[in-house]
């Protein structure tokens, strides 16, 4: 895959220090497709728009150029903010439309305040003159100047825009095919969009955020200029996958490449099961599916070799045997400046053996978040109804405030009482 480096700088277009967290964000489009209607709206964007709905990739494109006005219209901005990428589609004429360039500032104000990801597309123009407003762009601008004169600080931050996407990675058509170039576009939306799908944490995530902030505390995602290993340990049902999953949704879009291994102890008990995860992990930080680990300790070799440049996420989930640490993540140096690698295991001298000293140890419920994670599954309410509060209360007391069972528990409940209800009235209502 050819994923360019056409900036001047080494900013990405997958990253953000953004306070807000696109885990949580509803996204109602996977991509905003922005370009300049009389250039290519009946071809070259036509193209990649009709190959990105193919692969049921969720895309925006506006049509309405017809209809424009002075300013973006409140629909267009709010399917901006809606978007978890947007493409812009940088063409000759892009620059001489006002309407363009407030569309594109709207969409980097998105990349900073939303981790919203955001990819330039150089379709017949080189990046230079998008970054520095030469040729067709410097004319466009030149008319900008004379007709808002009375506008110039709207100008400047054109010409900003401009420069700040222009030093973003992105893709530059040069000399190949138009069918390739889009081949290669949607290879790697396709990829980032799987990459960026969250996990589903919890129906009812209750007690989980104020752990997550404990645990980001010892991560200290903002020292770029240290590799830490952080590990949570507990019994099990008690919620270390659950609290490691809301972290990792928290977090991801901070890091270069991220990665999450699963039940690293089942699988790990398979055949070359040691050989199958080094391959996920090297698959799922690289971008490439192909089995390239059939010895584990090549894999651990290629794994250092590969991986000890980039800044990534890692989580590593119900270890509890050291082989799987030594082989999938040896030491601190096996990962580039500002990795976080969290290790998730009932196990806490496991961890200490290892060397991960900076550890969290996942305690259950208290006897409020018991009792509300119980009647959210049982009622679909934060509170037991009429005539069951004693039930409830026996509930939490047997739970021992472990997450699981309160969840087991409470589904019970509330097939019972579904049962009693059917017997009763002969049919089950809803919502009941």
């Amino acid at each position: 895959m050819a994923f360019q480096e056409v900036s001047s700088s080494s900013s990405s277009s997958l990253s953000s220090t953004s306070s807000s967290s696109s885990s949580t964000r509803q996204w109602v489009y996977d991509v905003f497709l922005s370009f300049r209607g009389e250039d290519t709206r009946n071809n070259f964007t036509a193209h990649l728009y009709d190959a990105l709905v193919r692969m049921a990739i969720n895309t925006y494109r506006d049509d309405d150029d017809l209809k424009r006005g002075e300013n973006i219209s409140p629909a267009l901005l709010k399917a901006i903010e809606e978007s978890r990428i947007s493409v812009i589609v940088f063409s000759q004429n892009y620059a001489s439309s006002s309407w363009c360039l407030d569309e594109l500032v709207k969409i980097l104000e998105c990349r900073e305040t939303m981790e919203q990801i955001v990819v330039p597309v150089f379709y017949k123009v080189d990046p230079s003159e998008v970054r520095h407003q030469r040729k067709s762009f410097g004319v466009a601008f030149a008319k900008h100047e004379e007709r808002f004169k009375d506008k110039q600080m709207m100008v400047q931050k054109w010409r900003t825009a401009l420069t700040q996407v222009s030093n973003l990675s992105g893709w530059h058509l040069g000399n190949r095919s138009e069918p390739e170039f889009i081949r290669e576009i949607i290879e790697w939306v396709n990829l980032i969009l799987v990459k960026k799908t969250y996990f589903q944490v919890a129906q009812y995530p209750v007690g989980i955020e104020s752990r997550v902030q404990k645990v980001k505390s010892l991560l200290d995602i903002e020292k770029n200029d240290r590799i830490r290993m952080v590990g949570i340990f507990g019994t099990r049902g008690i919620g270390k996958t659950t609290l490691s999953k809301a972290i990792y949704n928290s977090i991801d879009a901070q890091f270069e490449c991220s990665c999450f291994l699963e039940n690293i102890s089942e699988a790990s008990s398979q055949k070359d099961g040691l050989i199958q995860l080094q391959n996920k992990l090297l698959s799922k930080i690289l971008g490439n599916s192909s089995q390239v680990v059939d010895n584990v300790d090549r894999g651990s070799t290629l794994i250092k070799q590969r991986l000890s440049r980039l800044r990534i996420l890692l989580v590593l989930d119900d270890v509890d045997d050291s082989l799987q640490l030594e082989k999938l993540a040896g030491k601190c140096d096996w990962f580039g400046l500002g990795s976080r690698i969290i290790i998730t295991t009932r196990d806490k001298p496991l961890l200490l053996a290892h060397g991960v000293y900076s550890t969290y140890e996942m305690n259950g419920l208290d006897h409020d978040e018991s009792l509300q994670l119980f009647c959210w599954n049982a009622f679909k309410r934060d509170k037991p109804n009429d005539g069951y509060v004693e039930i409830a209360e026996d509930a939490v007391r047997h739970s021992g405030g472990l997450p699981l069972d309160l969840t087991t528990l409470g589904l019970a409940l509330k097939k019972k009482r579904y049962t009693l209800l059917e017997k009763k009235t002969g049919r089950v209502q809803k919502n009941f």
